[in-house]
């Protein structure tokens, strides 16, 4: 867009005054509707909240219209199978107005709630009702991307009526046998009816996804759009299979016991009891199959060796890199940059540390991880407390606002295991006390200012001329070997160093930056005292 349009302060104003979403909602150009296809019992609500667990974990606002919450709704008592015949005209009527009331409320989070991607999960399975939907995204220029779950194993379809809906609200009695029968007639009843998506001929200029077999093939068909592409990507990486992750912080650091964040400690020898604490439990729990993986940091290196079995190291779960505050106390943050501790609990999923990341930035770099942990058996991960909230956030369905908040306590493991449509939790604590590195959402936020809040949000990284990326294990005892460069901020008259930036009442990146080295070598010389 050119600044002709629209001139950089209002530019700046607008994007300030819309719901903050992370860099992926920028890349859609306008809201997109998913469009679930397939018979009953083909997993088409385990996708769809699979699917959009993950899109608002990636910071795409994303939600779920399920027809079947519509139709009960309407119809009280479901009574059997016969609802579903597709000459019960006085069903059909129903469940035509239901869709037609559930593409409203679509219109609603797309238009006036701030949303971004609505999931139509239904069975959308005739051209008819496609042509419907079709009619709607376009009248209200929305875009629309299909998703067909195609299944004709028999003991998939079973095992996913035994485990989902006999829990139905539909079935009360939850009589098995009895729920059993009365499904499959229903499957039968839109048999009858059901138009597969044709990518040949008539749905050749559609948007979609063929998923079947619940993964084993996939046909994709016109991907429109990056957002789009996100979505193929995450369908062809989930799969339906029993396994557990098991996910722990490292065992306690010397910076743990410090209060220091980041660095590169070693274990302190509560941690490394910790470590041989947890080789106890795998071997207790017969965890023969499991495969390790750690960061590239020493303390989570020293808790796997500990294991006697192999494991990987994986850069991007490194701990979130707080720039210029690495190896500091709290303490010595709020004496040091008062301004940026208070900005950061303004906002501490949103804010970037000078010279670092924020959190939204390291959910960024955890996809991978994700995307592997979806497609692996059982998996233990050593990690560390930042990264360990955000794989915790995407498999529990966490807000942005509560995941930096996550209690992660060290000496404890999380163990998750995929159920129907969420995630079982269970905790083990290994008898290994640790200091508690747990810091508690500050009750009285300080006001925010918007220009300060702008500053730091990942999707407007901070970018200065003068900007000097501090190595990511440089500290007071661990100086570079060659010096850093002056900086034209660092050279600035000393009067002139004071004074604030226009529009942002905060010294400049560089002058802080220059600042925290002369306050960690103050630091060093007292210890060394």
């Amino acid at each position: 867009m050119s600044s002709t349009e629209h001139g950089p302060a209002n530019s700046a104003e607008t994007r300030m005054n819309e719901k903050k979403c992370s860099w992926a909602s920028y890349m859609t150009n306008s809201p997109t509707v998913i469009v679930m296809i397939g018979l009953p019992a083909r997993g088409k609500t385990y996708m769809s909240k699979k699917l959009t667990r993950y899109l608002n974990w990636i910071g795409v606002p994303t939600k779920v219209f399920n027809l079947g919450v519509y139709r009960r709704e309407a119809v009280r008592a479901y009574k059997s199978y016969d609802f579903f015949r597709h000459d019960n005209e006085e069903a059909m009527k129903v469940r035509k107005q239901c869709a037609l009331v559930a593409l409203q409320d679509v219109k609603a989070y797309l238009l006036a709630e701030g949303g971004q991607i609505a999931v139509f999960d239904a069975t959308n399975t005739t051209r008819e009702r496609r042509d419907l939907i079709l009619a709607f995204v376009k009248e209200n220029a929305f875009k629309v991307f299909f998703v067909e779950s195609v299944c004709d194993d028999p003991q998939v379809i079973a095992a996913n009526i035994l485990e989902v809906k006999v829990s139905s609200p539909d079935y009360p009695e939850r009589h098995r046998e009895r729920v059993m029968g009365d499904f499959l007639k229903r499957i039968e009843c839109y048999k009858v009816t059901y138009q597969p998506l044709d990518p040949d001929d008539y749905d050749r200029d559609l948007s979609f996804i063929k998923v079947m077999n619940v993964g084993r093939r996939f046909l994709v068909n016109r991907v429109q759009d990056y957002i789009q592409s996100k979505i193929v990507y995450y369908l062809m990486n989930i799969h339906v299979h029993s396994h557990s992750i098991y996910l722990c912080r490292h065992g306690e650091s010397g910076h743990n016991v410090d209060g220091r964040i980041g660095g590169d400690a070693q274990l302190s020898p509560r941690g490394k009891q910790f470590a041989h604490a947890l080789r106890g439990f795998i071997e207790e729990h017969d965890l023969s199959d499991l495969k390790v993986w750690t960061s590239q940091l020493r303390r989570t290196i020293q808790t796997a060796e500990e294991l006697g079995v192999p494991y990987e190291q994986w850069k991007i779960l490194n701990e979130i890199d707080a720039g210029v505050c690495e190896e500091m106390t709290y303490e010595m943050i709020q004496n040091s940059f008062p301004e940026e501790f208070a900005l950061r609990d303004q906002d501490k999923y949103h804010y970037r540390y000078p010279g670092g990341e924020s959190y939204q930035d390291l959910v960024q770099r955890l996809e991978p991880v994700i995307m592997e942990l979806e497609r692996q058996g059982n998996v233990l991960v050593i990690c560390h407390q930042a990264v360990m909230r955000c794989l915790l956030a995407y498999f529990l369905d966490k807000s942005a606002e509560d995941l930096p908040y996550m209690k992660c306590p060290l000496h404890t493991i999380l163990k998750l295991t995929p159920v129907a449509y969420g995630c079982k939790v269970e905790m083990f604590y290994l008898n290994v006390e640790a200091v508690n590195t747990h810091r508690d959402r500050p009750l009285d936020k300080v006001p925010r200012d918007s220009a300060l809040i702008h500053r730091r949000n990942s999707y407007t990284p901070l970018s200065s001329h003068d900007q000097v990326k501090r190595p990511r294990l440089y500290s007071a005892g661990n100086q570079p070997w060659l010096p850093l460069a002056p900086t034209p901020s660092a050279l600035m008259p000393e009067g002139r160093q004071s004074q604030p930036r226009t529009g942002s009442g905060c010294l400049s990146p560089c002058a802080k930056e220059a600042t925290l080295t002369a306050a960690k070598q103050r630091a060093a010389v007292s210890a060394s005292d």
